[in-house]
């Protein structure tokens, strides 16, 4: 109930006059029937611009920093998550990929869209990045399409580390559903289920017009981390 309250009354009637989203392919997405919508991910407005073009629920597998946030921001964060629906999603591992991995099937055996962004972290410099297998593994299992999406403009207006958005116009695209069956039965086996992940990331590419980098983001955003001097408060600028 929240869910619709939300996207048709409260959140998304302001999105749409704020942000003016341009909207192509939407009739790429199925109006019934499980399927999964794959997206490049560079902006914590991604999570709300998307579903605000839909006329179908999605549901994401969101990050679990997102419902154990601490304060009352953190509170309040992890009540709007939970009450949109969004489905918290441990990354430390691979025990917990794979229940990112069920909660996601769960979805899907519903008839649902579920959303996923196959990069698993937002990108920290626009560029799009390696996406990880789970995608497939759900794709393949479940035996449903792929429609891949990207956003255009949401790094512009709100990239890492800013709070508050900038008022600036967006571009949502998506593209034909992308049909794996001819590997049905092969989610078990790595290069099946990494080529059908580069399959997805390659039509986001299209999609976006984004640089690709074949190294997954959380590692190169580690690299860029631990390669960036620490600055201690009375020791030069």
């Amino acid at each position: 109930m929240f869910y619709q309250v939300l996207k048709y009354v409260l959140l998304g009637p302001l999105l749409k006059l704020l942000f003016r989203p341009r909207v192509e392919g939407l009739e790429h997405v199925p109006e019934e029937g499980a399927a999964i919508v794959a997206g490049n991910h560079l902006s914590f407005s991604d999570h709300f611009l998307m579903p605000a073009v839909l006329s179908r629920r999605i549901t994401f597998l969101a990050k679990q920093e997102y419902f154990t946030g601490p304060g009352l921001k953190g509170r309040l964060t992890a009540a709007f998550f939970r009450s949109a629906g969004q489905i918290p999603v441990d990354r430390s591992g691979k025990e917990a990929g794979r229940a990112a991995i069920r909660e996601g099937l769960g979805v899907l055996a519903k008839g649902e869209l579920l959303g996923i962004y196959p990069e698993g972290t937002r990108s920290h410099d626009g560029r799009l990045y390696k996406g990880k297998v789970g995608v497939a593994v759900m794709a393949l299992t479940a035996g449903v399409p792929v429609i891949p999406c990207a956003m255009v403009g949401t790094f512009e207006i709100q990239p890492p580390g800013r709070v508050v958005p900038r008022i600036r116009r967006v571009t949502i695209r998506f593209g034909a559903p992308l049909d794996f069956s001819r590997y049905a039965g092969m989610e078990g086996q790595k290069e099946a289920v990494r080529a059908v992940t580069d399959e997805i990331m390659y039509r986001i590419l299209e999609l976006s017009g984004q640089e690709y980098v074949d190294e997954y983001a959380a590692k190169v955003k580690e690299a860029e981390s631990a390669a960036t001097p620490r600055k201690f408060p009375g020791r030069g600028r």
